[in-house]
């Protein structure tokens, strides 16, 4: 990918799993029946969001931001890891299916829409170069 290539994905991919970890504190809270309002939704979604900057800056993630296995492997991991340390260290809840249930959703979330986009990028490729 060249880098006008990868300059223009930076900020959608940013954007992306901004609403992925959005998404997962949005549904999180409605199936406890808590507040979804958008201060609610921040409440449960800021340390995973911290974990998300953190892990993009750690992954290097601009470089190759719509790869699965080269960022969206790094940046998943590192937004579960960092987001229940910070959890645990402002005294909320980091229960065990509480971190079962957000590293299996922010995995499929984070890694997903990154593997769907290549996907369709690759059946894209084949059909261009058939044309």
């Amino acid at each position: 990918m060249s880098s006008e290539q990868t300059s223009r994905t930076v900020f959608p991919a940013i954007v992306a799993d901004i609403c992925c970890v959005v998404l997962f504190a949005a549904i999180g809270r409605s199936s406890h029946g808590e507040d979804v309002s958008p201060a609610g939704v921040f409440i449960t979604a800021w340390p995973f969001l911290v974990g998300l900057a953190i892990a993009w800056i750690a992954a290097l993630a601009w470089r190759a931001p719509l790869r699965p296995l080269r960022s969206g492997v790094p940046i998943w991991i590192g937004t579960v890891a960092l987001g229940m340390l910070v959890r645990w260290a402002t005294g909320d809840g980091t229960a065990l299916a509480f971190v079962i249930v957000a590293t299996v959703a922010l995995g499929v979330l984070l890694v997903g829409w990154r593997g769907i986009g290549r996907g369709v990028a690759a059946i894209r490729a084949r059909r261009a170069a058939r044309a």
